[in-house]
């Protein structure tokens, strides 16, 4: 391969512009291919790592890159792999296939059913993170099939796990090792060279003395801990519903978190009280209740507020922290579980995402603030479990940070678990890899690029020399983990060239 002079950009500029516009209905068919495909995390199974879908997501995107002449690899449904050419990498680029979970309340169309209306493209992963996927895929197939002369190989890495801890990166890197330079397009141009560090911390309490009527059967919220939970459910029993009702809308002004109230009957036991909230125990419990008061009504309480990332909480409504607070201010029966909500209400109030209450909060001039997320609870008469997820600039530290909260928790009956604190990421801003990134995005357009920070973690954090590199801009909300998940075809389509630009300049000047 020769190296590509200076002199000589502008020249294949042209090209791979006109090359990548003739191809944006094509790029859009593949979208469509990925999207359709439901990548949530599953049950594992042999060849299987990480459930059904993430397997056969993995495996059509196989066919992608070898219908587009790259040097294909799987490693065993963990990634799966595309060179432009056989020889020494310059670069690796990679991106992710699963998604997070998806609520029943999309509009547009449903998550998994990809649709364009006005110049968005609508469904789960659009964002997050098949459309950049295939964004970079057609930024080498340019590069491959108009000859660009490259001194080094680029290599496309596409992943299954990187929602739910990223256990296929940390296979394939067992099995290889990191590129001079990596980068992901999983979050914002112009660059992401620091990541936030994170606690994503798991606690839990026993209660000795089971229910009390008026009092809680159960409260369930969130499954994913990177994720602001936009519904809470809960039952309780014993209270009249004009009370309850007052307290909930209360609730509501305060926070903006609605909240529907039904008795509860078999109905909904079977049709609309959550899985995860386990409806036998629901119904066992009530039972036994009714032995010692027979008059006693139980309602079914949901909560409805608006999900988001982890990494920005404050755009979200929190629909935990909400029924937290409705179930704090309710007139209950005295009881060690009532004692450890009314504790959780304290410490993660509705309003606090930044950590101030449990003593936390600090703020770094380039890595931000820490922001907070309460996004996993299950609570029943007998015991709670939970997880919250802390995003730590630089300056955070285990001393700092997870110990006075485990203290706190301690000082409420509540056991935190002993999980890792991941620390922040930096790649410096200054460096030529940098520089160059920010001189692609320059190009194509026109804006003064700088460095930037996250909160959110991307599939570059345990990387030495890996930093996030678009595929979105701060100024468009594209539902990212929301519903009606969206990405604008330009911005696919523009990101597709600064790509083909960028990997053309790292795997020849830098190479």
């Amino acid at each position: 391969m020769v190296l590509i002079r200076q002199e000589g950009f502008h020249m294949y500029k042209e090209k791979i512009d006109a090359y990548i516009d003739s191809k944006k209905d094509e790029l859009l068919n593949d979208l469509m291919t990925l999207v359709r495909i439901d990548s949530q995390k599953g049950e594992s199974s042999e060849g299987k790592p990480f459930g059904e879908g993430p397997a056969r997501v993995l495996q059509e995107a196989e066919k992608l890159l070898q219908t587009y002449g790259l040097y294909v690899k799987n490693y065993n449904n963990y990634v799966v792999t595309g060179d432009l050419f056989e020889g020494e990498k310059g670069l690796d680029v990679l991106a992710h296939l699963d998604v997070v979970p998806a609520s029943k309340d999309w509009t547009v169309t449903q998550p998994f059913e990809p649709k364009i209306v006005d110049g968005r493209i609508y469904g789960r992963g659009t964002a997050d993170d098949k459309g950049p996927a295939v964004a970079l895929l057609y930024a080498i197939r340019a590069i491959k099939e108009l000859g660009i002369p490259m001194k080094k190989s680029v290599r496309i890495v596409l992943g299954s796990d990187e929602e739910c801890g990223s256990g296929d990166l940390a296979y394939y890197y067992s099995i290889e090792k990191e590129a001079p330079y990596t980068f992901t397009p999983d979050a914002d141009f112009p660059v992401i060279n620091i990541e936030k560090g994170r606690l994503e911390a798991s606690f839990h309490a026993s209660f000795a003395d089971g229910l009390k009527l008026p009092g809680i059967v159960s409260l369930a919220s969130g499954d994913k801990a990177n994720v602001v939970p936009q519904r809470a459910g809960m039952v309780i029993g014993g209270l009249e519903k004009t009370a309850l009702a007052a307290c909930a809308d209360k609730v509501t002004a305060e926070t903006g978190v609605a909240f529907t109230l039904r008795e509860v009957t078999e109905e909904i036991l079977t049709s609309q009280i959550e899985e995860n909230m386990n409806a036998e125990y629901v119904r066992d419990t009530m039972d036994e209740a009714k032995k010692d008061c027979d008059s006693a009504v139980f309602f079914f309480v949901e909560a409805r507020g608006q999900a988001a990332h982890a990494s920005t909480p404050q755009e979200g409504k929190n629909a935990l922290t909400a029924m937290l607070r409705l179930a704090a201010t309710l007139p209950l029966a005295e009881s060690e579980g009532l004692q450890a909500v009314r504790a959780l209400a304290e410490l993660f109030p509705y309003e606090d995402t930044c950590g101030k209450t449990l003593g936390i909060y600090r703020e770094d001039e380039e890595s931000g603030a820490v922001t907070l997320c309460f996004s996993i609870l299950r609570c029943t008469a007998h015991g709670l479990s939970g997880v919250f997820d802390a995003r730590l600039p630089v300056g955070c530290t285990e001393e700092n940070t997870k110990v006075p909260v485990r203290e706190k928790l301690a000082a409420r009956g509540i056991c935190m678990d002993d999980n890792q604190m991941v620390k922040p990421h930096c790649v410096p801003g200054d460096s030529d890899f940098v520089k160059t990134l920010l001189g692609s995005y320059e190009r194509y357009t026109g804006i003064k690029g700088e460095p930037l920070s996250t909160g959110g973690g991307t599939y570059v954090h345990a990387l030495e020399r890996g930093v996030a590199f678009g595929c979105m801009v701060p100024e468009v909300d594209n539902h990212m983990h929301g519903d009606d998940e969206f990405m604008v075809i330009e911005q696919l389509v523009l990101s597709a060239k600064i790509f083909a630009d960028a990997i053309i300049k790292i795997c020849n000047e830098l190479a």
